[in-house]
C-alpha cells in the first residue's frame, strides 16, 4: 500500500506552493487507494509556532484534505531520535563539533566551497573530527556541540548507494559530497535530515513527494536509512512553485497565503485550480 505524506514546519501560514504539495501528496494516495498522513515539523524551538500549526490543520481542513489522528508532532518524539543517534553514536560514526556556523562558513570559503544546495553550511572542514577525548572534554567547558556524521567512515561502512525518483529514475548516491552533517543541533538533539528518516521510517511511508531543492540531500538520506536499517522509501521531488517572476515561494517573502486568498474570496476549488497552473509554470521553467 502506499503511504505518502505532508510535513510542513509550523513557522507560517501555509501558502499556495505548500497546497499544491499537499495536494499532490494526496492525490498520490487517493489514486492507488493508499493512506495520506499529515506530520507536524517542529523541532525549531524558536520559529514554530502553536497557532501555525493550527493554521496549518484549518488551511488543509478547508482545501477538502483528510487524515488519520492523532498528528505526529516531531516535538513531542525526541527519544526517538535519540535512539537513532545512540546507534550512530554505537557504530563509531558520530562525533561532537564546538565549530560555531559563522566559523564552519569562514573555513568553507577559505577552501572555496560554496553553500549547499540545500541552503545549508558549506562543507564542514572536519575540524573537530580528530580531537582527542581531553580537548573535546576542554571544549565542553565553555561550548554546547553538535554532533556530526563522519561522512567518511559511514560511506565506507554501506560502500554503493543509489536511490530512486518517479521522474529521474535510479540515482547514484554520493552523500560524501555534503561532508560531516549535523545530526543534532545544539537547540535540540535532532536535525531535519535525521528527523526526517526516522519519521518516515516509522510511520511506514512508502513515496516521499517534495520539493525539488531537496533532491540533492536524498542523498545522505538513504544513506542513514541504510545505516539505521530503515527501509528506502521512493521519491518524487516536484518542481519548486514560483511566482510569475519565477520566484519561489516562500514564508519569508510572505508569498500569498492561504488564509489571505481565503479571505480574499477564493472557494477551496479556486485553490486547487491555482495550484494546478502553478504547477504547470514551475515545471515548464524547471525543466
Amino acid at each position: 500500500m502506499i503511504i505518502t505524506r505532508f510535513a510542513p514546519s509550523p513557522t507560517g501560514r501555509l501558502h499556495l506552493g505548500h497546497a499544491a504539495s499537499a495536494l499532490f501528496a494526496y492525490r498520490a494516495a487517493q489514486e492507488a487507494d493508499g493512506r495520506f498522513l499529515l506530520r507536524i515539523e517542529d523541532i525549531d524551538p524558536v520559529r514554530c509556532k502553536p497557532e501555525y500549526t493550527e493554521g496549518i490543520f484549518e488551511d488543509l481542513c478547508w482545501l477538502g484534505l483528510t487524515w488519520p489522528k492523532p498528528v505526529r508532532l516531531q516535538s513531542e518524539y525526541l527519544v526517538d531520535y535519540q535512539n537513532a543517534l545512540d546507534q550512530l553514536r554505537a557504530m563509531g560514526l558520530l562525533y561532537p563539533c564546538f565549530c560555531t556556523r559563522k566559523e564552519v562558513l569562514a573555513e568553507a570559503a577559505a577552501s572555496g566551497y560554496a553553500p549547499h544546495e540545500d541552503g545549508g553550511e558549506g562543507l564542514y572542514a572536519g575540524t573537530c573530527r580528530a580531537l582527542t577525548p581531553a580537548q573535546r572534554e576542554e571544549k565542553a567547558l565553555t561550548r554546547v556541540p553538535v554532533w556530526r556524521l563522519d561522512i567518511a567512515a559511514a560511506c565506507k561502512r554501506i560502500g554503493e548507494l543509489s536511490w530512486i525518483d518517479l521522474a529521474a529514475g535510479k540515482v547514484e548516491a554520493h552523500p560524501e559530497r555534503f561532508g560531516d552533517v549535523v545530526l543534532a543541533r545544539r537547540d535540540v538533539a535532532t536535525s531535519y535530515h535525521l528527523s526526517v528518516v526516522v519519521d518516515d521510517a516509522l510511520q511506514g511511508v512508502t513515496l516521499v513527494t517534495r520539493g525539488q531543492d531537496l533532491f540533492g540531500v536524498t542523498d545522505v538520506h538513504v544513506l542513514l536509512q541504510s545505516l539505521l536499517g530503515m527501509p528506502q522509501p521512493t521519491y518524487h521531488h516536484h518542481p519548486l512553485i514560483v511566482d510569475a517572476h519565477g520566484k519561489r515561494l516562500a514564508k519569508r517573502d510572505r508569498a500569498a497565503t492561504i488564509q489571505l486568498l481565503r479571505q480574499n474570496g477564493s472557494s477551496p476549488q479556486d485553490v486547487i485550480d491555482m495550484t494546478y497552473r502553478v504547477q504547470s509554470y514551475a515545471r515548464a521553467i524547471t525543466y
